[in-house]
């Protein structure tokens, strides 16, 4: 009787094993959206008028010309900054020159890595001050200043303090000397960065600074003299002047300069390039890009198109090696795409002290009508253009959609020339070779990204890309060990890690 029950029992439960569980999803009645979650500005006190940092002090420009500097989300005018004159920028090379044969070149090694280490620890202290005033002045969103920008600039500072009294092992079996004054010239897209990528090694090395920062983005700049004079570094070892295209010509023609190093268009790169060839001074220059994402069929798809979106959105574009072109194999491109589709649907464009904002605003009006120009252009051409229609743009300020153009032709400018904005040209490849023939179709050479579960594929794919930087299954790393920089159009030398001490020495 009990086996008959068990036999019973059994046959119920196979029968039901067999059958088709139809399970009910449930849906949300409704849609729901982040509250306002601004980042306060009271945090940064903005100078109305700001003056040139030269030889410790704060001083008004020799021809008494200002101008001004806006918020890009808003319009509004942040400050007035000061305009240095060939004048302005000769008493700064000149108190730098004094500096570096007078003190710094002269003071201990390991006295030089503490002064250092002591501006990374104000860096920290002050960090939500800079990350606000980097935001209101370049547009980008304060969780990229907070969480990236900041953290990176005082990792920077630590990482060259460390060398300074190490020099020996960076360069061994050689002498090691530092060159002078050097000039730095550096751009918009990352104003505080690209300044620590600069300075932090030069001073490291024993050399002294000239720094002239864009003139869209001067105000974390001049917010990091406050920072050495706090740290108490002798006068004219850091100067910053502050100025557009005219001040940085004067910066870098200067005969008494020994160094520059520019980050910027491929452009000016040229022009400074020309300038310096009939010199002996040294040379770095990192300028623009057209990089790539490789995706391939065996890759994580939804971590592939979250690193798409990160390496080309969540900056708007505005990351010199950005992956501004995505090449997808052609038996997943259609899912990918539309993949791609659904998350930038969720991207959220708006005002950059928003903690939810992914997408801030453009720098400039002059940026944002390039970016125009080229999408534009595109759409003349016939290119599948997509945009996540439900994004709403603020009514006032310098503001983009997120978009991609699909399958795009190689020879189009949407896939060749740096667009600088949230703007991505897809195509599709067959073949592990056709990927690695259509990446290195540009006239640039910066960075890339490949992504695959196959190391071996990866390692492949990466030995036949002519790019400085190449990242697998992630996107835009950084680590201030690590070297940066690029081939071709993208300029030549090497920031950060030990290479990036080479330039500022004379090696023996």
């Amino acid at each position: 009787m009990l086996d008959k029950e068990k036999d019973k029992k059994k046959k119920k439960h196979s029968k039901s094993a067999n059958k088709t569980v139809k399970v009910k999803t449930h849906k949300a009645p409704f849609e729901f959206e982040y509250s306002d979650a601004p980042e306060s500005r009271d945090i940064v006190k903005i100078k109305e008028r700001n003056l040139l940092y030269i030889n410790g002090q704060w001083q008004e420009p020799s021809e008494g010309s200002f101008f001004p500097t806006l918020n890009p989300a808003d319009g509004e005018v942040l400050a007035e900054v000061a305009e240095a004159s060939a004048a302005d920028v000769d008493k700064a090379v000149q108190a730098a020159r004094k500096a570096y044969e007078g003190t710094w070149s002269k003071i201990p090694a390991h006295e030089r890595g503490k002064y250092i280490f002591r501006i990374a620890r104000i860096l920290q202290e002050r960090a939500r001050e800079f990350a606000v005033l980097e935001t209101l002045d370049n547009g980008k969103p304060i969780k990229e200043s907070r969480d990236v920008d900041i953290p990176l600039v005082a990792s920077h500072f630590f990482y060259n303090a460390g060398w300074a009294d190490k020099l020996d092992y960076a360069f061994p079996g050689h002498k090691v000397t530092p060159i002078g004054v050097a000039a730095q010239v550096i751009p918009w897209n990352f104003p505080l960065l690209m300044a620590a990528w600069k300075i932090a090694p030069a001073l490291a090395t024993g050399n002294c600074v000239v720094l002239k920062p864009a003139e869209t983005t001067p105000l974390t700049a001049l917010l990091l003299a406050e920072v050495i004079e706090q740290a108490g570094l002798p006068p004219g070892v850091v100067n910053i002047v502050t100025g557009a295209g005219k001040t940085g010509a004067a910066l870098v023609n200067h005969p008494d300069v020994n160094k520059v190093a520019f980050t910027g268009s491929t452009e000016v790169g040229r022009i400074i390039a020309k300038a310096v060839a009939k010199t002996n001074k040294k040379l770095t220059l990192e300028l623009g890009g057209k990089s790539a994402h490789i995706v391939y069929e065996d890759a994580a798809i939804d971590q592939a198109v979250e690193g798409v979106v990160n390496g080309i959105f969540f900056n708007q574009g505005h990351v010199c090696c950005a992956g501004s072109r995505l090449l997808v194999e052609e038996s997943i491109a259609k899912d990918f795409v539309e993949k791609l589709k659904e998350r930038m649907s969720q991207i959220r464009v708006g005002d950059p002290l928003d903690k939810n904002t992914d997408v801030g605003a453009i720098n400039s009006h002059r940026e944002l009508e390039k970016i125009r120009g080229f999408i534009n252009e595109a759409k003349e051409e016939g290119w599948e253009y997509f945009s996540a229609s439900a994004t709403e743009l603020p009514g006032k300020g310098f503001f983009q959609k997120p978009c991609f153009f699909n399958d795009v032709g190689s020879a189009a400018s949407i896939f060749r020339q740096e667009v600088f904005g949230p703007v991505l040209a897809i195509s599709t490849f067959r073949t592990p070779q056709e990927a690695i023939s259509k990446a290195n179709d540009t006239p640039y050479g910066l960075a890339a990204g490949v992504w695959s579960e196959k190391a071996s594929k990866i390692q492949k794919t990466a030995l036949g890309l002519k790019a400085g930087v190449i990242w697998a299954n992630t996107y835009n790393k950084f680590d201030p060990s690590s070297p940066f920089g690029g081939y071709y159009e993208s300029g030549w030398g090497r920031e950060g890690g030990r290479h990036g001490l080479f330039p500022y020495v004379e090696v023996q």
